[in-house]
């Protein structure tokens, strides 16, 4: 069997001690934390590192983590760039924030494309989902909504596809 944990952020330091109550099972267990960051004077970055690499007695094997965050590095940067001015070795210091990222095996991100490729998301969208609106319209306002987001992705075409049913009353599969 499989269970499903959800660890918010501030909780990121009982994680060790989670960690070690999940050994002791054999029922496989995926720790959830939704929009990961840290901020400047936290260090409980310190603890999830430890618990992604499993320190001296190695990850559970029957534990996976996911998180989801909007930052790259997960950290601000000027939290990194303090640590470069302050430290004895400023490299070193900075290296220790941007690991944290490291630690996770798969990375997506939402990059900006074209405009056309942006456009061809948001009619596959449309079309994949039956949503009643003429191309035309559908163009328009789909490029106002990514000028108002400040870019154009896959995640970007997802929001205004999930606004415009929502505008026409239609839901999506």
């Amino acid at each position: 069997s499989l269970i499903l944990i959800e660890i918010h952020r501030e909780d990121i330091e009982s994680l060790p001690r989670l960690m070690g109550q999940l050994r002791a099972q054999e029922r496989r267990a995926v720790i959830f934390c939704d929009d990961l960051s840290f901020d400047h004077d936290d260090t409980s970055y310190k603890s999830l590192k430890a618990v992604l690499e499993g320190g001296i007695e190695g990850r559970p094997r029957n534990v996976i983590f996911y998180a989801t965050s909007n930052r790259r590095h997960l950290m601000p940067r000027d939290m990194m760039e303090n640590e470069r001015s302050t430290a004895i070795n400023p490299s070193e210091a900075v290296e220790e924030k941007v690991s944290l990222s490291d630690r996770f095996g798969l990375w997506l991100g939402f990059h900006n494309c074209s405009q056309s490729d942006y456009l061809d998301m948001v009619a596959g969208y449309a079309k994949h989902h039956g949503l009643k609106v003429d191309d035309e319209t559908l163009n328009a306002e789909a490029i106002e909504w990514a000028a108002t987001r400040g870019g154009r992705s896959g995640r970007v075409a997802w929001q205004f596809i999930q606004d415009l049913a929502g505008r026409l009353g239609q839901s999506l599969d």
